[in-house]
């Protein structure tokens, strides 16, 4: 079990540059047009990589689709994804948190903002560490890495 029967996961999360809500079909033009735009940048940010299942092409019907899967695992509670909003409602970015694939960690925490917003890389990390370190969260053991180097 990911969570215990009863969890309630938080809504969001608000920052000075950015905020947190539940990803889901709705952000799915903006989500797209974020993501697509920055698949050199996210390949090069920890959890990612060259052998990566994603990003890879995907059409708009393909992302809403996987933007369904998600809202799916948020409220099963088998896994919980957030988009990234700047002040005008544009998607920047994704935070996703996914039962650990190694017995050393509780939680497997991804996250990217979109090239033109990677001056948040670093503040999005940080933000999200302190929220997983927090009551909101029952993770104890994170697998992520809250500072780029």
């Amino acid at each position: 079990m990911f969570v215990a029967d009863g969890f309630e996961p938080p809504r969001g999360l608000e920052t000075d540059g950015f905020r947190l809500e539940p990803l889901g079909p709705e952000h799915n033009e903006r989500d797209y047009a974020a993501w697509s735009s920055s698949i050199d940048h996210i390949l090069a940010l920890p959890g990612y990589g060259p052998r990566a299942r994603w990003p890879r092409s995907m059409t708009p019907e393909e992302n809403l689709a996987d933007l369904e899967r998600h809202a799916r695992d948020f409220e099963r509670r088998e896994g919980f994804t957030y988009t990234v909003l700047d002040e005008s409602d544009d998607v920047i970015g994704c935070v996703y948190l996914y039962p650990a694939a190694d017995a050393e960690h509780d939680v497997h925490v991804k996250s990217w903002v979109r090239a033109s917003r990677a001056d948040l890389d670093t503040a999005l990390r940080q933000a999200v560490a302190e929220w997983l370190a927090s009551d909101a969260w029952p993770f104890l053991r994170p697998l992520y890495e809250p500072v780029l180097r």
